[in-house]
C-alpha cells in the first residue's frame, strides 16, 4: 500500500509554497500595487494557503487510494 508521511508531506508544502507564492507576488507587482501591500499579500498567501495545502494533502494521502500503486483500477497513462 503506497504511503506518505506526514514530514512528506509538510515538505512538499512548504516548496509549493513558496513557489506558490513568488508568484503571486509578481502578479501583485504587475497589478501596481504597493510595496506595503505586496508584502502583505506574500505573507497572507503563504501562511493561509500553507496550511490549506497540508490537509489537502493529508486527506488524499488518508482518504483518496486512487491513482496509488494499490489501486486495481490503474490506467498506465494516469498521472
Amino acid at each position: 500500500m503506497a504511503s506518505e508521511t506526514n514530514t512528506r508531506s509538510l515538505l512538499k508544502a512548504i516548496s509549493w509554497r513558496i513557489i506558490a507564492s513568488i508568484v503571486t507576488t509578481v502578479i501583485a507587482y504587475s497589478f501596481g500595487l504597493p510595496a506595503k501591500a505586496i508584502g502583505l499579500v506574500f505573507f497572507a498567501d503563504l501562511i493561509i494557503k500553507f496550511i490549506l495545502y497540508y490537509f489537502h494533502e493529508r486527506v488524499w494521502v488518508l482518504y483518496i487510494k486512487y491513482g496509488t500503486s494499490s489501486d486495481s483500477n490503474k490506467e498506465k497513462n494516469d498521472f
